[in-house]
């Protein structure tokens, strides 16, 4: 029988007291949600608009005047075919919607976030400014439960009809993990009423009775959401919602072509259906293709049910997905996504550096995804990929300051080709303030405000320890209540110390399983009298835990010269470095320019560790030996000769640091 890792840690039983993940999110309480806050009520000078709130208040007013005056209402109608409508005018705006069609979900994952830094932080004039603002996102429900200002205030008889391209079952999935969070975290109930009562009327809507739709998600995330739905609430009918949408997809007749006639052609067939991962029904695909963000949320939902329900075959989907994307898809950094048309998944060992997409709310998905196979299974490789994303991909895609950020994460920049070259306009060679598609900054602070439930889970007799943090933990055994205190000293050292701070004058019989990481060679464990037992990357220590007994765990941390797959093209010839859960790089700061005339020496043993510090924040840097070609002069193409070298020492930083110190060319990837 396959172990499974449980359920998430109550966010209120854990308190993450460890300086680098406390930093961070300190960082999203004090900068990122309180900028957010200003970003989508467009108070941020030199950002583009939101127009988020407004939207719900216009809705609103709307709303309130169809009760006022009823059958006399004379309803506004408002073109649904226009994807971008902002304003050209900001002194003169209309009694409209304005801004991208999901943007209702710039407040959901605001909110998602303040619930989760609630749990860690008490803050009483956080929470006062969130319930005013779910007042006034809840004034603008309609009495039947529909709840997007896009429909609301354009046309209300067009809800449903693009569900390919519009967002509103999007921004279901969204207001529901916001509305649960915040319940969670406050016990109010008013948001996740308006949650389920929208989730209600998208079930009356959808399914395969006489009038209903027989459609799926464009944009998935509803999936998972309905799964935390019926979690919180015990209400049946979210999960077969989640699963109907699942079953549906990829089911032919294509539902998109109900919707959209005869454009299939236009859209060159079979592509347009691999980007919404609807090219084949779910059970049947063993590729990850498609827009890469929306693929991890389809996923993430798939074990959802495949758990809940027992789902053999729906498990062993996403296992043949997990594997593709891990084996075949996946950048060193835990990116995802080749390329940037369609911000997709592209072919199998596609992984150019420089053109990469990588964009921060897919390494999030990727995360959800892993923390979700873990609940299935609990081996050790879905949070060694769960590490591997959050400390690279995720903390790169936010500055050191938390004031600005990366929508795609590159792992080769030259800012000369991000302005000169076309093909590489998506790259950024410096974090920017905000998004008008601002995605990834409010998915950032979710992720990070409740980064404790990625780090534990929890079966009945079992705590699981994913990530190493430093904090305390409480949990309720069948034989009684303990208390963990967790000394994490990953970051730089090599050491975890668990102690048990509180059990019962009799002890507790407990079980905690404690990840062994695929960065490290080996380990030594001490746990006392307590037995322990290695299973798929976990080691398990078990037995009557007291007050004042010690687990340790020494690993053999050593730096890591890693090489690409020969099928990795981009990277053949070049070896990156990897230290614990951290890939390195090097930027231009410390390396001058020029970067590709560097080669690497692989000796590991001559690395050089020592501290530095980088904007405020103090971190580990490795000095490895190596050489500079001196660079060629003449013609553009001459007769070949051999290169000539000189001794260089190179400087590599942690990638998730790279790109605070100003613009400049950066690589992870260095030749040998």
């Amino acid at each position: 029988m396959t172990e499974a890792a449980g359920r998430p840690i109550d966010l209120k039983k854990a308190k993450i007291t460890d300086p680098f993940w406390k930093g961070e999110m300190e960082l999203v309480r004090k900068e990122v949600i309180p900028y957010q806050w200003d970003a989508i009520n467009d108070r941020v000078e030199g950002a583009e608009p939101s127009f988020a709130m407004r939207n719900f208040k216009v809705a609103g007013r709307i709303q309130a005047k169809r009760r006022e005056l009823g059958s006399a209402y004379q309803e506004v109608i408002w073109p649904t075919d226009i994807f971008r409508p902002f304003p050209e005018d900001m002194d003169h705006l209309e009694e409209r919607f304005y801004g991208f069609l999901f943007q209702d979900t710039d407040f959901s994952k605001w909110i998602e976030a303040v619930g989760y830094s609630l749990t860690q932080h008490p803050d009483p004039e956080l929470e006062k400014t969130a319930d005013e603002a779910i007042d006034i996102v809840c004034a603008a429900q309609q009495d039947n439960g529909y709840l997007d200002t896009y429909y609301i205030i354009n046309d209300m008889s067009r809800i449903f009809t693009n569900l390919r391209d519009h967002h509103e079952l999007y921004c279901l999935g969204h207001l529901t993990e916001g509305a649960v969070a915040y319940y969670r975290a406050t016990g109010k109930d008013k948001l996740l009423n308006a949650a389920k009562r929208f989730a209600d009327y998208v079930y009356s809507r959808f399914g395969k009775g006489e009038g209903q739709i027989n459609g799926y998600p464009g944009h998935e995330i509803a999936e998972m959401a309905l799964v935390r739905l019926y979690e919180v609430s015990g209400e049946r009918k979210y999960l077969e919602l989640s699963r109907y949408f699942i079953d549906e997809r990829g089911t032919r007749p294509y539902y998109f072509d109900k919707e959209h006639p005869g454009e299939e052609e236009k859209r060159g067939g079979k592509p347009g259906y691999h980007y919404h991962q609807a090219h084949l029904p779910v059970r049947q695909q063993d590729e990850a293709v498609g827009h890469a963000v929306r693929a991890v949320y389809l996923y993430s939902g798939m074990a959802d049910v495949a758990r809940l329900t027992g789902d053999e075959e729906l498990k062993q989907a996403c296992r043949r997905l997990w594997d593709n994307i891990v084996n075949k898809k996946m950048y060193i950094t835990g990116g995802i996504g080749g390329t940037h048309i369609g911000e997709a998944f592209s072919f199998n060992y596609d992984l150019p550096n420089d053109l990469a997409y990588s964009e921060t709310c897919a390494a999030i998905g990727l995360v959800f995804f892993a923390r979700r196979m873990l609940q299935m299974e609990a081996d050790s490789r879905y949070a060694d990929v769960m590490e591997r994303a959050l400390y690279n991909t995720v903390l790169a895609g936010m500055a050191l300051d938390g004031k600005s950020f990366f929508y795609v994460n590159p792992l080769e920049v030259s800012p000369e080709a991000c302005r000169e070259d076309a093909r590489k306009a998506h790259v950024k060679p410096v974090r920017q303030k905000w998004f008008g598609c601002a995605c990834c900054p409010p998915n950032i602070a979710r992720l990070l405000s409740s980064v404790a439930a990625y780090a534990y889970t929890e079966s009945d007799d079992t705590l699981f320890m994913h990530l190493y943090m430093g904090g305390t933990v409480e949990k309720d055994y069948p034989s009684g209540r303990l208390v963990w205190e967790v000394d994490a000293d990953v970051i730089d050292g090599s050491r975890i110390r668990v102690s048990c701070k509180e059990a019962s004058a009799d002890g507790t019989e407990a079980a905690i399983a404690i990840r062994i990481p695929d960065w490290c060679d080996g380990y030594e464990l001490a746990c006392g009298e307590h037995a322990h037992e290695a299973r798929k990357g976990y080691e398990y220590i078990k037995g009557v835990f007291r007050q004042g007994d010690v687990i340790e765990l020494t690993f053999d941390k050593k730096l890591r010269v890693m090489e690409a797959a020969s099928a990795v093209v981009e990277d053949q010839g070049k070896v990156s470095f990897s230290w614990g859960p951290f890939v390195y790089c090097i930027e231009e700061k410390d390396n001058g320019k020029d970067l590709h005339l560097l080669t690497a020496d692989t000796d590991a043993s001559k690395a050089v560790f020592e501290k530095t510090e980088i904007a405020g924040n103090t971190m580990t840097r490795i000095l490895m030996p190596g050489k500079r070609e001196k660079a060629k002069e003449g013609a553009l193409y001459s007769a070949y000769r051999e290169a000539e070298y000189e001794d260089a020492r190179l400087v590599l930083i942690p990638y998730y640091a790279w790109a605070n110190r100003g613009e400049g060319e950066m690589r992870v990837w260095i030749r040998h």
